[in-house]
């Protein structure tokens, strides 16, 4: 936007400046879109386009259109929806087959019993961890773009899942069930949690139709370490009954962490010494193990399996010592062998859970996404959110009708894989033929596994998420704002719940977002001495500035939220002063945004008034079909076409 008429300044009005004028200077002349297509483009295609037969231009044009209106055929459909379609032809058999072998493997044997572990988490049997091992990492391998991504069972949402699986199907406040009593009460869990399953899927596949994988960018990385941070809080938290043998009911609802700690507390003095000993024996053999597989993850061919090697150790310790008849500690039990038989969930219960199927679904495609991102960007390919969305929700749909919970990628495990030599989804098959034995043949050899292991297993699977504190530091040099996302979030999870803090993040994120259109500078530009790049004019005092020219730049939509600060901003540059005529009110495009562009079309009439000639610059959509519709009359000109730059001068 321009100065006054003569004016030598751009800082404001009165105020005299120190940059010399560009005297004798050549400048050239601007590089519309016409001009661009003349000296580089159309100029050398028209003649021929002008020699060509009539008839061959029309059935060029004629197929052309039909591409365009038939879309793609079922071959690249049918690539785009299956990946391995495209990339299994390229498969390096000799180099990846081992690497992704191995780490299928020890993929799957952590799988089995964090499977049963986050199972507990979701109060559903342990059974039904193991389903979920399987049948969502099957149908990743299939759908999914993210090479090295490991899904299964996921701690936050299994967290997620078992507070609502608590308040859909609670348990009897006299206690004491029956065998019977008791299948029947697991048998509504497990329907509610496949109905959890099938709505967050139903609602992801609804999120693809729309093209809505961009709304990955609305959880932003400090609201999803936050949101898994704390979550890891709660987990820990809801595991020390587990730990201690105490028989106590689950907390739900807004501070849940408070009233579990107030709860177990309370009930300390009866806590089972046996239950204690071998939580205590648990923990002092996982977490070391966790600490050497970070440490010397460069020197161990594959990371140690702590969690395979800890199960089988209590559960041969429990057999042979009793001690689930002489100390009554909780076991795991008997786990059906083969698949449970499809079933559809319960669609009468779908208004009920939808609630809390939204949150699944986002936390869900949110790290999902974040992480296939990460591990592209590192092995240099890309991934396609839109896919993502489709992968994740077919894998929660049809996997809730073989009785599955909600499920994702997970940091843990794909962070194992990784670091095991995973190279390909080939390594998911492998993953599934370990949970597949499991479930086949090896399934009576957990019987005598002490609940209380799988309590220690949820704990120490969460050093990850806990460790993320760690990048507060550096997050609060970088970035204050960030830095306040992570701690309005992190609190709002760890005091309120996942769910709730969850929209807390989101809003505040938002929220700072607004507040950041609202500091941009609106920068004054000079040409930088010998060249023709134009620069800040705070930058430094080499620039120069062209008599009776002042360039601005503003860096941020123009919308009803910065429109007040835009007009005083130009009132100072432009010495408008206070007040000015009202632009006559018009009728513009629905879509447009009223609010900035009328507050533009005041500009152009109030600089009509004060005799300057006001030129706009990348101007969008809206600001074209205005000044189509005659809205702004003689008091401003859009130069160029659509797409040219333009400066704006005097």
């Amino acid at each position: 936007m321009s100065g006054l008429p003569g004016a030598s300044t751009c800082p404001g009005p009165g105020e005299a400046s120190d940059l010399k004028s560009p005297l004798g200077a050549k400048f050239r002349e601007p590089l519309t879109e016409a001009r661009f297509q003349q000296l580089f483009g159309d100029a050398e295609q028209e003649p021929e386009l002008l020699a060509e037969p009539r008839w061959s231009r029309l059935r060029r044009l004629w197929k052309r259109r039909a591409r365009a209106c038939s879309g793609p055929g079922p071959w690249p459909l049918l690539r785009a929806r299956l990946p391995p379609l495209r990339w299994l032809p390229h498969y390096r058999w000799r180099a990846w087959l081992l690497g992704d072998a191995v780490a299928g493997v020890t993929v799957g044997i952590v799988h089995v019993p964090q499977g049963m572990a986050f199972a507990l988490l979701t109060s559903v049997p342990p059974v039904f961890g193991l389903y979920t091992s399987f049948f969502p990492v099957l149908i990743y391998t299939l759908l999914g773009t993210g090479r090295h991504l490991s899904t299964g069972t996921f701690a936050v949402l299994s967290l997620m899942t078992g507070s609502a699986v608590e308040r859909l199907v609670p348990e009897p406040l006299e206690g004491n069930l029956s065998g019977i009593e008791r299948e029947q009460l697991d048998a509504q869990r497990v329907g509610a949690a496949a109905a959890m399953a099938f709505g967050s899927g139903a609602l992801m596949l609804g999120m693809f139709a729309l093209q809505l994988g961009v709304l990955a960018t609305f959880l932003s990385e400090p609201v999803v370490k936050a949101l898994t941070s704390g979550a890891a809080l709660h987990v820990l938290v809801s595991q020390l009954p587990s730990l201690l043998g105490l028989p106590l009911p689950r907390q739900i609802g807004c501070f849940a962490l408070f009233k579990t700690l107030a709860a177990v507390l309370t009930a300390l003095p009866r806590s089972s010494p046996a239950e204690l000993t071998v939580s205590a024996l648990s923990l002092a053999l996982l977490v070391p193990v966790k600490e050497l597989n970070v440490r010397f993850r460069d020197r161990l061919p594959t990371p140690i399996p702590g969690e395979i090697v800890m199960v089988l150790l209590a559960s041969v310790l429990c057999f042979t010592s009793s001690l689930d008849t002489r100390y009554n500690i909780q076991i795991v039990g008997l786990l059906p062998g083969g698949f449970p038989r499809p079933l559809l969930p319960n669609l009468a219960e779908l208004p009920r859970i939808l609630a809390d199927s939204l949150p699944m679904a986002l936390v869900t495609f949110a790290v999902s996404a974040s992480l296939a991102s990460i591990y592209a960007d590192k092995y240099s390919y890309t991934i396609d959110s839109n896919q993502e969305l489709f992968a994740h929700g077919v894998s929660n749909l049809i996997s809730s009708l073989f009785s599955c919970f909600p499920n994702s990628a997970t940091l843990a495990t794909t962070s194992l894989l990784v670091d095991a030599g995973g190279n390909t989804q080939v390594a998911g098959l492998f993953s599934c033929m370990v949970v597949l034995s499991v479930l086949l043949w090896l399934g009576p050899f957990f019987y005598y596994l002490p609940k209380a292991v799988l309590a220690c297993i949820n704990i120490s699977s969460m050093r990850q998420m806990f460790f993320q504190m760690r990048e507060l530091p550096q997050l609060w040099r970088i970035s204050r704002v960030d830095f306040a996302v992570w701690m309005v979030t992190w609190v709002a999870v760890v005091t309120l719940s996942v769910d709730l803090g969850l929209a807390v993040g989101v809003v505040f994120s938002m929220m700072t977002v607004v507040c950041r259109t609202q500091r941009v500078q609106c920068l004054a530009l000079g040409l930088a001495e010998g060249t023709e790049l134009y620069r800040p004019l705070r930058e430094s005092h080499k620039l120069l500035q062209v008599p009776g020219l002042c360039i601005l730049s503003y860096p941020t939509p123009l919308y009803f939220g910065t429109r007040g600060q835009f007009r005083r901003i130009l009132e100072w540059h432009l010495g408008l002063g206070e007040g000015g005529k009202e632009a006559p009110k018009t009728d513009g495009p629905p879509d447009a945004d009223a609010a900035g562009a009328r507050e533009v079309v005041q500009l152009a009439s109030r600089c009509r008034d004060a005799g300057i000639h006001l030129l706009l610059a990348q101007c969008n959509g809206e600001m074209w079909r205005m000044e189509g519709s005659g809205e702004w009359g003689v008091t401003g000109r859009l130069r160029g076409r659509k797409r040219t730059r333009c400066s704006c001068r005097t």
